[in-house]
């Protein structure tokens, strides 16, 4: 099983290092304990001084005030282009969300597709198909859903099941929590990205009620950018907003 080095760190005036760091202990029992022997990737995780960050690990940063609109965090790359998770406490504040939640969120998808660019395709006869982004707690990702590990709010996540049409929930769990009872349901709250393959109109975000066009170019550097734009176009993150 891969085991993936990550530094967490605060350069957050929301929360104390201790805060931050009281967390990591949480985040470090759903990896190894939760998510490593359903989807077979693992973590080390330590907390580390912003200052002392290594060139050469994973970063998952505490933040104050979001740099994206609508985004509690996200995931994207160092300048090394290694993987960074961006948490921001401030915001998920402002918005009446745990901030633990939305830590726990990124560091899973950032676990899960770390390179922004896995996809499942689901092909229901000749001529139609779609692609699902490979994000691991998006359709699970209300506060409400998640999970307490030794107090601390994490969030819920799907199982690789989540993305096989063909699995009944009599032989497959969808979801960590157990709250999501069909291949591809999405909770309240919870939306995926697709891509008709059929339609060619790129890709667009489906909730559980209605399936909407990306309408603004999205930040350069983000998520959804990435999934966008060619390899050779990246342009790598800046740590701070």
């Amino acid at each position: 099983m891969s085991t993936v080095q990550i530094e967490v760190t605060n350069e957050s005036k929301t929360l104390s290092d201790a805060q931050v760091q009281a967390v990591v202990p949480a985040l470090q029992t759903q990896v190894s304990r939760d998510f490593a022997p359903v989807w077979g990737i693992d973590a080390q995780l330590s907390f580390v001084a912003s200052n002392a960050l290594s060139d050469s690990t994973w970063w998952l940063v505490i933040l104050d005030d979001s740099d994206q609109a609508g985004a509690l965090g996200y995931h994207d790359m160092t300048a090394n282009y290694l993987p960074i998770g961006k948490v921001f406490a401030a915001t998920d504040r402002t918005y009446k969300q745990q901030w633990t939640v939305t830590a726990s969120h990124e560091l899973l998808e950032m676990l899960g597709d770390p390179e922004i660019n896995l996809v499942v395709f689901d092909q229901p006869n000749a001529g139609t198909g779609t692609l699902y982004a490979l994000e691991v707690c998006d359709a699970c990702e209300a506060d409400n859903y998640a999970y307490a590990i030794d107090g601390t709010q994490v969030s819920d996540f799907v199982h690789p099941a989540w993305f096989q049409p063909s699995r009944t929930a009599g032989d497959a769990q969808f979801d960590h929590g157990g709250q999501i009872k069909n291949p591809l349901e999405l909770l309240p709250g919870g939306y995926i990205g697709v891509f008709n393959v059929s339609a060619g109109t790129g890709w667009s975000q489906q909730t559980q009620n209605a399936t909407a066009d990306y309408v603004n170019r999205p930040r350069v550097g983000s998520r959804r950018e990435r999934r966008r734009t060619p390899r050779d176009q990246w342009l790598p993150s800046k740590r701070r907003p």
